[in-house]
């Protein structure tokens, strides 16, 4: 059986007949003679065995077939536009796009200074931003999912193929709301009185590993959420307790709407790391690490 191929240009002439109306339109906008447009279908045609196009008038219309053909065709235009333009940005050295994924234990805030400086300074490169949770964080940049990670939790035991740099640490703040029953206790809560509260757990955004979990007891009653927003939100509505990042929750603390509660086994403050591949050296990438380094050193000095 021989190999059938559909090519660029059959799928461009399908395109140009169905937004201009006719083959003599199409052939006008691609600066060829109608005859061309014509054999390009006819041999598309006999090549599938099916009729793409009926006549309706003085319209030419595509049939189901012909429809199904150029919505997934225009996929393919569009993806092979994208990657004309990337390998004439690749040249210049700055990517035409750029993934980054932020750690949910970081507010937002703290790297929109940094993407709006980006894009006054290289407006054409799309900036692709995503959250991660734990294990998620890790496996975003392994799988290639995105090409900077800001945040990831931890050090990873295997450093093979990244590029690993320190970042900010986090400490934490075991909070409950005004009226929760452990606000109310003296002194030091006991982990025996812990797990009979329910602990709003922020949910791992790995795909394929195991899903992590951090200071949760097997026996405590869980509520999960999807990224550390939520779980501020829940606990602030005395849903449940749990450890935050004290740094985001400063306001909530002050106002009353958190309280803290010093617990038995208080955590250390979590390390996390900017981390990129080896072999990624685009300019887009090297200016968000060399600018979210710099953005980590004047927090730690403030």
């Amino acid at each position: 059986m021989s190999q059938r191929r559909i090519t660029l240009e059959s799928l461009e002439v399908l395109d140009a007949i169905d937004r201009k109306g006719s083959f003599a339109a199409a052939a006008a906008s691609l600066y060829r003679v109608p005859s061309k447009v014509t054999y390009t279908v006819k041999k598309l045609e006999e090549e599938l065995g099916v009729t793409l196009f009926k006549r309706e008038g003085r319209r030419a219309v595509l049939t189901p077939p012909g429809r199904l053909l150029l919505e997934q065709g225009r996929e393919i235009l569009e993806a092979a536009d994208r990657l004309v333009e990337r390998t004439r940005r690749l040249d210049s050295g700055w990517e035409s796009q750029l993934r980054i994924a932020l750690d949910s234990v970081f507010d937002f805030g703290l790297i929109t200074d940094a993407v709006s400086a980006f894009c006054q300074q290289q407006p054409s490169t799309e900036i692709d931003l995503s959250e991660e949770v734990l294990g998620g964080s890790w496996e975003a940049i392994l799988a290639g999912r995105v090409d900077l990670v800001v945040g990831a939790p931890d050090e990873p035991v295997d450093r093979h193929g990244l590029c690993v740099e320190p970042f900010l640490s986090t400490p934490w703040v075991y909070a409950v709301a005004h009226d929760h029953p452990l606000a109310t206790l003296k002194g030091v809560v006991s982990e025996s009185e812990h797990v009979q509260h329910r602990i709003v757990v922020v949910k791992d955004s790995s795909r394929d590993h195991p899903a992590l979990t951090r200071r949760v007891f097997d026996r405590q009653p869980r509520l999960l959420v999807a990224n550390f927003e939520q779980k501020i939100a829940a606990q602030v509505a005395g849903l449940g307790g749990g450890y935050l990042p004290r740094q985001r929750v400063g306001d909530e603390l002050a106002s009353g709407h958190l309280v803290a509660v010093e617990m038995e086994h208080e955590p250390e403050p979590t390390p996390s790391f900017l981390v990129w591949k080896k072999d990624n050296r685009g300019r887009a990438l090297r200016w968000f690490v060399d600018h979210l380094k710099s953005v980590a050193e004047e927090l730690v000095s403030t």
